[in-house]
C-alpha cells in the first residue's frame, strides 16, 4: 500500500468516523449519562469491537455471517436486545446527589457494553468487507488480502477512536458543566429513548 493510497484511506475513514451514526449516538448518550470517563471506556470497548470485526473480515467470517440469512439475523436481534436492556437501565436509573447511579459501573463494565455493541452489528462487517478492499492492492488474493485487510482495519480503528474519543470527551466535559438531580434524571431518559431508537434501528434498517 503506497503513500497516497494510506492517507486516502485515512481521510476517507476521519470522514465516515464523523459522520452521525449509531455508534456515535451510543457514545454521546453514554457519556451525558455518566460522564467522559464513562464515554471513554466505551469509547475503547467500541474499538475493541473493531478490531474484531477487522480479524472476523480477514479471516473469511464475516462472509460467512454476510451469506447466512439466520446466523445475520440471529446477531442483529441480539444487539437489539442488549440496547433494549440498556434503554430500561437508563430509564429507570435515579440521580442522587448530582451523581448518577450508572457512574457505578466500572470501567471494565462499561468497556464491555462498547465491544457488545459493536460485535452484535453484523452490518460493520458487511461495511468491512466493501469498504476495505477498494484500498487493498490490486490482485491481492489470501494470506496478502488479509494482511492488507487487517492493517487498513487498525488505521480505521484509530481514526474512528480520534473521532468518537473528542465525542466522549465534549458530551461528558458539557454534561458535567450543568449537571444537577433534574438534569440528570433527564439525561437518563433522552439515553433511554436513544437506545431504544438505535434498538429499533437495529431491526428495521435495510
Amino acid at each position: 500500500m503506497d503513500t497516497a493510497v494510506f492517507l486516502s484511506f485515512a481521510v476517507t475513514s476521519l470522514v465516515l468516523a464523523a459522520a452521525p451514526g449509531p455508534d456515535i449516538l451510543f457514545v454521546l448518550a453514554q457519556s451525558a449519562q455518566a460522564g467522559a470517563r464513562a464515554g471513554l471506556a466505551v469509547v475503547i470497548g467500541l474499538m475493541i469491537g473493531c478490531l474484531i470485526q477487522t480479524a472476523a473480515a480477514a479471516a473469511g467470517l464475516a462472509a460467512v455471517v454476510a451469506a447466512s440469512p439466520v446466523l445475520f439475523w440471529a446477531i442483529r436481534l441480539a444487539g437489539a436486545a442488549y440496547l433494549l436492556y440498556l434503554a430500561w437501565g437508563a430509564w429507570h436509573a435515579g440521580a442522587a446527589n448530582g451523581n448518577v447511579k450508572t457512574q457505578a459501573l466500572s470501567r471494565p463494565a462499561l468497556l464491555k457494553r462498547g465491544v457488545i455493541m459493536n460485535v452484535t452489528n453484523p452490518k460493520v462487517q458487511i461495511f468491512f468487507l466493501a469498504f476495505f478492499p477498494q484500498f487493498a492492492t490490486k490482485g491481492a488474493t489470501g494470506w496478502q488480502m488479509a494482511g492488507e485487510m487487517a492493517l487498513l482495519g487498525v488505521i480505521f480503528t484509530l481514526c474512528a477512536f480520534v473521532v468518537m474519543a473528542c465525542c466522549a470527551l465534549f458530551a461528558g466535559a458539557l454534561a458535567d458543566r450543568i449537571r444537577s438531580p433534574r438534569v440528570q434524571l433527564i439525561f437518563n431518559k433522552v439515553s433511554a429513548v436513544i437506545f431504544t431508537a438505535l434498538a429499533v434501528a437495529a431491526v428495521l434498517a435495510e
